[in-house]
């Protein structure tokens, strides 16, 4: 089972969220817990509380459909002590925020190291950040997203994933959150069907698809290779849409939220419909 849908707003409350989700036809959803741009939200009241989970409830949407995403602010590969205790306190929050939701999983971009520190000892620091968190929380996951490699930030290359993971000591709550735009910005060529067959087959080597907990399903705008972000339309970028069928029929992906954060929310039905259509073209038995 695929579970599609998108990044949707929770503005309003987060029970918003599962309505906007139910509006384009979606069976996942994504969504900020609190503003993204900001440091400390306001805390959750019983009602928003219980509001979101009798939204889910109504709606059919398990945990294991939604797919929280936490503040861009967060720098859990901090070089410096300040900056690394901040980002800490507010990885904890927005994990506390997911408990207090029923939420099971949490997306976030893994760290950078600023130059001011070497490669190595960014990714310890993120599995260090992770390790800290998990012992205060019970019940959600750390997802480890992959990046473009815009800058200084890791996680660019599946390497980085697997090496963050394998510092982790509670591998049972992290896992990894594989972006298609992201990852043919870092060089993993998704341009054909056999190009994304040899990515995935990558994937599952270097990190393992008992890892992949989400993805998020973009097009790019960047070119191959470019370490640049900038998200596309399903087929209207450089990756094109052969990529996204195989994604559809790959057996290995199965039972986690397919997430489109691409740029027309206004098509986000129609491309949520095509994806599905991709699914229900798999070959018997694949």
């Amino acid at each position: 089972m695929k579970y599609v849908g998108a990044h949707v707003s929770a503005a309003g409350g987060a029970d918003q969220a599962v309505q906007r989700a139910v509006d384009i036809g979606a069976d996942a959803f994504a969504l900020f817990t609190k503003n993204q741009r900001q440091w400390q939200g306001k805390p959750l009241t019983d009602k928003a509380i219980e509001d979101f989970k009798a939204a889910c409830r109504k709606h059919g949407f398990k945990p294991e459909q939604i797919l929280p995403h936490d503040s861009y602010l967060i720098n859990l590969g901090h070089p410096e002590t300040e900056g690394l205790t901040k980002s800490r306190a507010a990885f904890l929050d927005e994990m506390q925020r997911c408990e207090q939701l029923g939420l099971t999983l949490l997306n976030f971009h893994p760290g950078s190291h600023l130059n001011k520190i070497s490669e190595g000892d960014c990714l310890k620091h993120i599995a260090e950040s992770v390790n800290e968190t998990l012992i205060h929380t019970k019940g959600v996951t750390a997802v480890i997203e992959n990046t473009a490699g815009q800058g200084t930030n890791l996680g660019w290359r599946f390497e980085h994933l697997a090496e963050i993971i394998r510092h982790v000591d509670d591998k049972s709550r992290v896992g990894v959150c594989i972006d298609t735009c992201h990852a043919f910005a870092a060089g993993y060529d998704l341009r054909t069907t056999e190009t994304t067959q040899a990515t995935l087959d990558e994937l599952g080597s270097v990190v393992g698809f008992e890892y992949l907990r989400g993805m998020h399903i973009n097009d790019a705008k960047s070119a191959f290779a470019s370490r640049v972000d900038r998200h596309h339309s399903l087929g209207q970028g450089n990756i094109g849409l052969p990529a996204f069928t195989a994604i559809m029929q790959d057996a290995r992906i199965s039972g986690i939220p397919l997430i489109l954060e691409t740029i027309e929310p206004e098509i986000w039905r129609d491309e949520i419909s095509w994806l599905r259509a991709q699914a229900s073209e798999a070959a018997p038995g694949r």
